[in-house]
């Protein structure tokens, strides 16, 4: 069986370590800002959003004039359009966006809770189901005291994801090159 990684790259991976260490010390800080100004987070994972769906957006209006047939036309430009428009909206108005955006992950959180719940039961002749259930069940309450605080936690909310993302990535990263150095 081979691994992906031979031993040339695993030197060449731990010749660099301490370029992911100093990438992880980097992500910790940003999540460090981010945690000290939620609401700013928010507004700038609002505007991330915003900017990765106004591009697809215009690239799907491009589209629209590419392709042959009326129908084809109609489904790429309204879909192009309604994009563009959902991007434009998370740049005029952030905290509205940001409100939507949080009840859609509370919906989100909600279903795949109680999917992993499910799975996690029907798994329940092996070992390990309850650990599968356990997630679920964490993912499920998660959901729901978003959804119960929504939407006053819609300011801060999205932000708080960020910066837990920004460290819980900041700190992998600093473990990797630790033990990638060895």
């Amino acid at each position: 069986m081979t691994h992906a990684f031979d031993r040339a790259d695993k030197s060449a991976v731990a010749g660099k370590w301490g370029w992911f260490v100093a990438l992880g010390v980097l992500l910790i800080m940003c999540g460090g800002l981010a945690f000290g100004n939620l609401l700013m987070a928010t507004v700038a994972s609002v505007y991330y959003v915003g900017i990765i769906m106004l591009v697809g957006g215009l690239f799907n209006l491009a589209h629209a004039f590419q392709v042959k047939g009326w129908d084809s036309v109609l489904y790429w430009g309204l879909s192009g359009a309604c994009y563009t428009i959902a991007g434009l909206f998370a740049f005029i108005n952030p905290v509205l966006a940001s409100s939507f955006l949080t009840f859609i992950m509370a919906i989100a959180l909600i279903v795949a809770g109680c999917f992993r719940i499910w799975v996690g039961l029907k798994l329940r002749p092996l070992q390990g189901w309850g650990w599968v259930a356990l997630g679920g069940l964490v993912t499920l309450v998660a959901g729901l005291i978003i959804a119960a605080g929504w939407p006053v936690n819609s300011l801060w909310i999205l932000g708080l994801f960020l910066a837990v993302d920004l460290v819980m990535q900041g700190l992998s990263l600093i473990a990797f090159g630790v033990l990638a150095k060895g």
